[in-house]
């Protein structure tokens, strides 16, 4: 069974690398920025509209395709910059396993991420079971 949908939005460029630390009686407290937050916030919300009713069990493939707003670039053209596509995974997955897609993204055993620049921006997301 196979799950894909296409998210319009302009996907967030905060990732899940950017928490903060600050240390209070020489101990670490870690914590999320505003504009991290926001972005948590913002992918919940969207992934929560195609959540499916259980969470799959066993091994799933990922593809995710961001597009990013495409300004003086080409339809389509691949996105060779910053953000890093193992950095926005992250944030994502961490997104889909709090919305029940899954009950760990360490389920996730394949994986195929794609960055490009695109005249209408969003997030592509298939999540196929094994």
């Amino acid at each position: 069974m196979a799950i894909e949908f296409f998210m319009a939005m302009i996907p967030p460029t905060i990732t899940h690398q950017e928490k903060k630390v600050h240390v209070v009686k020489g101990r670490p407290i870690f914590y999320e920025p505003d504009e991290l937050k926001a972005a948590r916030q913002k992918l919940t919300a969207y992934l929560g509209q195609y959540a499916p009713a259980e969470p799959y069990q066993g091994g799933l493939q990922l593809i995710v395709k961001w597009c990013f707003p495409r300004g003086r670039h080409l339809d389509g053209e691949y996105k060779i910059t910053k953000p890093d596509t193992d950095n926005l995974q992250k944030l994502l997955k961490d997104c889909m396993t709090s919305v029940k897609f899954w009950s760990d993204d360490a389920q996730v055993a394949s994986e195929i991420v794609e960055k490009f620049w695109a005249e209408i921006p969003g997030i592509y997301i298939r999540v196929t079971e094994l």
